[in-house]
């Protein structure tokens, strides 16, 4: 009897263990659930790396009573990080999580993990745990997802399309100074008071200054204005004003002695028998109490002799143009021109850098900095912030960040452009680099965006493919020959493209060699890739480490040097 009962006992016994065993046979038969990830082979882009696992369980895998905990973690050199936990259940457990059959069933989930330097070599896994009774069980091996991922988009270039804005400079300029010779109603002679007033005298000193340099000032020649007031016949007035003209030349001439040496050329003559374009002008700018009067006949007729005949039947009016504007009127205008040239470019170069530099204007300095060698960005930036302290000149300002830029001192290049007062299109363009270069996208976006310019659209693409972009990207740097323009044609998967664009480039910085590499791999074109990579890191001795993780070269590492 007591081994019937020891017996009995021990079928209890085993029975029990079977029930309670029974759910585990999930985590034994963990290969028998089909994981599949998309994309297949991860990509950084927008900063973040994205995928969807998709599990499909078999028809009587899960158990009605049991649980399923699956953790995706991202596993990258030395660390990890994981992602949210998706939690399944049996059709037997009173809980909220999400239902699988036990006649089979799909779950999924997606993933976004912020970009942090160094997943470029990681491996995407999923994690799973049985729950069943307030356990746990941790399966043996954890899912494999995926394996490396891409950071071709990484190689964007973020130094930006920097802009400077123009000088004014004048390598030369004209200057004139006229004087007048005023004559008596109805004669053409000079009298002598005329030839001793303060403007002749100065009109002869203006013109003995530029015969007697003739280097940096340059006389040019003479004009003479010869006019007749709108009084009389035209007949005589024509003849009037050709008289006053030869008497005006014939009195300058008398200024000089024969130990002085003249002014050569002819002066250039122009005659006018009735001004009435200068009547009027002394009309309008007269305090004559019927000057709308005469104005208004002026406007009204156009013949010359009309239009004094009317102003003559105004007696008291025509009395007090006789004594204030005809005298006025009756005159020779004496012009003399001369060209004055500004600083050469030798004389300039020769000024940097010396004190001689203080003597220098805003359109000066900045004009200076222009001959510089085109990478001497250290002398190009003395100059600008010489302008931009001395004059405050916002492009000057402007400039000097600019050159900030250009030797990557792109902290410093930020606090002179955040302190401009004026935030114009090419301020805002070189803010917004200085922006981009710190990782601050957001505001590098809006300063691009209000600056509006060529440069700042192109700089903004430079924006769409860090946020993943590709397609607007290329489309804004068609045309522009620049590496970020290849390298929006490969994530556009165009190829040849993106290799056409790359014959172009003047490879300064080993990107556009190390893109070339890439596509290279990609195509399965092992001939040049160790030519490419030598030559990205000979320009860039930090490509080589990225080389080292970059799953473009997983199938080709043999031929990275």
């Amino acid at each position: 009897m007591k081994n019937k009962l020891t017996f009995a006992a021990t079928i209890v016994l085993v029975l029990g263990m079977m029930s309670c065993s029974s759910p585990l046979k999930m985590k034994k038969a963990a290969k028998d659930v089909a994981i599949t990830c998309a994309p297949t082979q991860l990509e950084i882009r927008g900063n973040a790396i994205e995928a969807e696992w998709t599990a499909t369980f078999p028809e009587k895998y899960f158990n009605k009573k049991a649980g399923l905990q699956l953790l995706p973690v991202l596993v990258y050199q030395g660390s990890e990080v994981t992602g949210t936990v998706k939690r399944l259940q049996g059709e037997k457990v009173y809980d909220n999580y999400e239902v699988i059959k036990n006649t089979g069933g799909k779950a999924s989930q997606k993933l976004k993990f912020d970009y942090v330097p160094g997943m470029e070599k990681c491996h995407l896994e999923l994690r799973a745990k049985l729950l069943y009774k307030d356990k746990e069980y941790d399966f043996d091996e954890p899912y494999l997802l995926a394996d490396g991922a891409v950071s071709t988009a990484l190689l964007v270039d973020k130094s930006g399309v920097v802009e400077l804005q123009k000088d004014s400079y004048k390598k030369f300029t004209y200057s004139e100074k006229e004087a007048q010779i005023k004559y008596d109603w109805n004669k053409s002679n000079v009298k002598k008071d005329q030839l001793t007033k303060d403007d002749i005298k100065e009109l002869k000193a203006f013109v003995d200054n530029a015969v007697a340099d003739g280097n940096k000032v340059e006389y040019q020649g003479l004009s003479i204005s010869a006019y007749a007031s709108p009084e009389g016949k035209l007949e005589r007035n024509e003849t009037l004003s050709n008289e006053r003209g030869k008497t005006a030349n014939d009195a300058f001439n008398k200024l000089y002695s024969k130990k002085e040496t003249k002014p050569s050329g002819s002066p250039e003559m122009k005659y006018t028998a009735e001004d009435w374009d200068g009547f009027q002008k002394l009309v309008s700018e007269s305090n004559i109490d019927d000057k709308n009067l005469i104005l208004r006949v002026l406007s009204m007729y156009q013949d010359p002799v009309v239009r004094e005949k009317e102003i003559r039947n105004m007696s008291k009016v025509f009395s007090v143009l006789e004594e204030k504007v005809l005298p006025e009127l009756r005159r020779s205008v004496i012009t003399a021109k001369v060209k004055v040239n500004n600083f050469s470019d030798e004389e300039l170069l020769a000024l940097v850098g010396t004190q001689g530099i203080n003597n220098l204007d805003a359109d000066a300095l900045l004009y200076a900095a222009t001959l510089l060698k085109d990478d001497d960005y250290e002398t190009k930036a003395q100059v600008y912030k010489k302008a931009a302290d001395k004059y405050e000149d916002e492009r000057a300002v402007n400039n000097y960040a600019a050159m900030l830029l250009k030797q990557g001192k792109t902290d410093e290049a930020q606090k002179v452009l955040n302190a401009a007062g004026k935030k114009n299109n090419e301020i805002l363009n070189n803010l917004g680099i200085a922006q981009l270069r710190s990782g601050n996208t957001g505001d590098a976006s809006k300063s691009f965006a209000q600056a509006n310019s060529t440069s700042a659209k192109q700089n903004l693409a430079a924006v769409a493919i860090i946020n993943g972009d590709y397609s607007s990207a290329a489309a804004t740097l068609e045309g522009t020959n620049s590496f970020n323009e290849a390298l929006a044609k490969y994530l556009n998967n165009n190829l040849n493209g993106a290799k056409s664009v790359l014959e172009k480039i003047n490879d300064a910085t080993g990107k556009a060699s190390y893109l070339k590499a890439v596509i290279a791999a990609k195509e399965g074109n092992t001939g040049n890739i160790t030519n490419y990579l030598t030559d990205a890191f000979a320009k860039d001795a930090t490509l080589k480490a990225k080389a080292q993780n970059d799953v473009a070269f997983e199938k080709v590492r043999n031929l990275i040097p």
